[in-house]
């Protein structure tokens, strides 16, 4: 009897979940991972810290090389290649080898779709440049990096201001000591945030010297011999060494389309619970796949590293025959600037508005941990909850070293289905040095249970 072939397209956090499940769950299955990058299972959040010269070398981000998870698990892992096309009636997709140039057609009896998302680049003049880096791979850090290093620039605009752009501020400004420009067409930094947090964060930014230009668009870029020279603005020209645009990311889903698997929300693949797609025997994971939320059971994407490695391991599970369910997400994330921690989960004000709940919210402003204990410093806790039945419905927070791990508290109640009374019933840690008697979240949760009125 033949083995069982299966196919991975995208050899990152989803795809080398699922290949190490499957594995486990089908010992003789032959199981080939297709990455078009030349790095397989690498630690993409990592980057922007490679970038700043705080990790290196850039083989320490690599969980696992190709030739390991041959030795290791016999899994067969080519990059540089690229799938180009799937045939999900004849169970093919055409692959193209990019050192050679080379096209065959591979056949599968269970694919994973796992080909991640790519950094949005706006069609403007001049994108092209050297000195103009979308950070979408290792490769792309690796190459700005050497930037970096060889011409020494004195000055960088980052374009974005959500995750990728206030790490990237941080490498350059805090890291680096470059001049920093943070441009963004918004009217506020972190638009995951409410504008009252995201005021907090924007604070700290010009607080370190970054120049912080909101709401102003990217018309086009500036070049002299084929090298970035300056960023042209609705407002004008900024004069630059160098770029890093994070101006968001969009799924990959370029394939499954075209193949005629169902898309959903952000043209994301459609996925259940189990990650299998509208066709039989093949399912996505990874920032190419849908989700849920778990506040609006409605469908959602989005891109993280944690929800990345999650789908993959159920996928895995899945296509080994095994039972596991991937339920959805609240939207969990944490980032820092400097000295700044931040973090969110569950639904903003804004957010809560949009969808049908009668949202109240508290915000207090306290401390990471006794106030007499050296090194407290100040935190902003935002929670927002349900008027009447008092259930907690999201979270922020913006503050010093010890405030963004504070936001699990928040996730694994939204995750509890808990009204913000019992948030206050929790038996939390207390010590000096990392909290104070009442935990800065259960503060906030105090201050939240005057408006909503539950129990």
């Amino acid at each position: 009897m033949a083995k069982e072939r299966v196919l991975i397209v995208g050899g990152d956090a989803a795809g080398m979940s699922a290949a190490g499940q499957i594995r486990k769950l089908l010992p003789d299955a032959e199981i080939t991972v297709y990455e078009r990058s030349g790095y397989s299972s690498y630690s993409a959040c990592g980057i922007p810290y490679f970038i700043a010269g705080l990790v290196e070398p850039e083989t320490r981000l690599v969980v696992r090389t190709p030739e390991e998870f041959l030795q290791k698990q016999n899994i067969v892992v080519k990059v540089r290649h690229e799938v180009l096309s799937l045939d999900p009636d004849g169970g093919t997709v055409l692959v193209r080898d990019l050192e050679s140039g080379r096209e065959f057609r591979d056949s599968w009896d269970r694919l994973l779709i796992a080909t991640g998302a790519s950094p949005a680049v706006p069609p403007v003049e001049g994108a092209k440049a050297e000195g103009i880096f979308t950070l979408s791979t290792l490769e792309t850090g690796i190459a700005a990096r050497r930037y970096v290093d060889k011409f020494r620039p004195r000055h960088a605009v980052v374009i974005g201001g959500g995750y990728i752009g206030l790490e990237m501020a941080e490498a350059f400004a805090c890291v680096r000591g470059m001049k920093v420009t943070l441009l963004d067409k918004s009217p506020q930094v972190m638009n995951t945030f409410d504008a009252d947090m995201a005021e907090l964060i924007a604070s700290a930014i010009r607080g370190i010297g970054t120049a912080l230009r909101l709401g102003e668009g990217l018309v086009g870029f500036g070049t002299e011999g084929g090298r970035i020279r300056s960023v042209i603005t609705e407002h004008g020209e900024i004069e630059t060494e160098m770029v890093i645009m994070g101006l968001g990311v969009r799924p990959n889903s370029g394939l499954a389309g075209d193949a005629g698997l169902k898309l959903s929300v952000r043209d994301s693949i459609f996925a259940d619970e189990t990650m299998a797609t509208s066709r039989p025997g093949i399912w996505a994971a990874g920032d190419c796949a849908s989700t849920t939320h778990l506040m609006t059971g409605k469908p959602f994407w989005v891109a993280l590293g944690t929800v990345a490695n999650k789908m993959g391991r159920v996928a895995g599970i899945s296509m080994g025959g095994g039972r596991a369910a991937f339920p959805g997400v609240y939207g969990t994330a944490m980032s820092k600037h400097c000295g700044l921690e931040v973090a969110r989960t569950g639904l903003t004000e804004r957010e809560a508005e949009e969808n049908g709940f009668r949202s109240v919210s508290s915000v207090i402003r306290t401390k990471t941990r006794a106030g007499y204990y050296p090194g407290a410093e100040t935190m902003h806790v935002k929670l927002v909850g349900e008027e009447g039945s008092g259930r907690l419905l999201g979270g922020q927070i913006v503050g010093g070293q010890g405030s963004a791990k504070r936001v699990d508290i928040i996730a694994t109640a939204l995750a509890g289905g808990m009204t913000v009374n019992n948030l206050l019933e929790l038996d939390l840690g207390y010590a000096p040095p990392f909290s104070m008697a009442w935990d800065p979240v259960q503060i906030a949760g105090r201050e939240l249970l005057k408006k909503t009125g539950g129990e």
